[in-house]
Parts: C-alpha cells; structure tokens; sequence
C-alpha cells in the first residue's frame, strides 16, 4: 500500500486500515462493534421511563410525537390545520359580521376592512354581508391568511 513508500516511516498502508468487523487501532472497538448493530439491544429493550417502554414517546399517547409544522394535524389533502377554530370564526362573523369580526380573526384584513366599509356605506345594510360570509364559514369551512383550512375544534 501507500504506507511502504518512504517518509512514511511506520504508518500502515491502506489495506492494513480496521474494516467492518475488524478490531480498531489501540484497542478501539471496529466498525462491527459500534451499539446498534447486530447483537446490541433494539430501541425497545433499553431503559426508558418507569412503566413505559423506551423511545415510545413519553408524555404522548401511543408515541405520537406532534409535528412542529403542523400541531393541530393534517386535513385530507395533506394541509396542515390552522391554529383558528371555524366555529369561532362563523359566530364571530354572524354575530359581528358587519363590522369584519370574524375576518380580522382568521387574519383576513382586506375582506374585514371591506366589511367594516360596506357597513357603514351602507348605513348597516351591508351587514347582510358578513351574516352570510359566518353562514359560509360553518358550512363549508374557510381558510386563514396563511391558506391553512380551520379546524374543527
């Protein structure tokens, strides 16, 4: 190998290098003898918290472990919920609607603003507005300004 060249001195040569299973250099273990590896205890068998078996994610039931992105979960398409609830936005729109209550909720400032415009133009007849836009928002859901549907509870 490369290590019989001179002004190497007693280096060893690439062939005399630990491999796979392989004792290591100065009594290091080998690659072979690294934990994980075959006859080192699964995640299962090591110690975990008292009455619970290890890595089973402790604290969450059934080791599930929430996604940052996502803590309130994933809708059908693959979406993550929103952190606003749609029955809060849909009374909150019925109720207050003319004003953009509801809007300004989910973060939707412009639809909210144009609310809050067409109701006073409209000396509060555009208020009809915003009872339907609630209605719209228990029925069919709605989004928030993110583009996140609103979950359920």
């Amino acid at each position: 190998g490369y290590g019989d060249q001179p002004g190497f001195g007693s280096q060893p040569g690439y062939g005399d290098q630990p491999g796979y299973g392989q004792p290591g250099y100065g009594g290091q273990p080998g690659y072979g003898d690294q934990p994980g590896h075959p006859g080192q205890p699964a995640y299962s068998d090591q110690p975990g918290y008292p009455g619970q078996p290890a890595y089973a994610g402790a604290g969450y039931p059934g080791g599930y472990y929430p996604d940052p992105a996502a803590p309130f979960g994933y809708d059908s398409l693959g979406r993550p919920y929103s952190d606003k609830q749609k029955l809060v936005a849909g009374l909150l729109q019925i109720l207050l609607g003319g004003f953009g209550v509801g809007r300004f909720y989910t973060g939707h400032t412009g639809i909210a603003v144009a609310q809050l415009a067409v109701t006073l133009v409209t000396c509060g007849i555009g208020a009809i507005w915003g009872l339907v836009d609630g209605i719209l928002i228990l029925v069919n859901g709605g989004t928030d300004a993110q583009g996140r549907p609103l979950r359920e509870s």
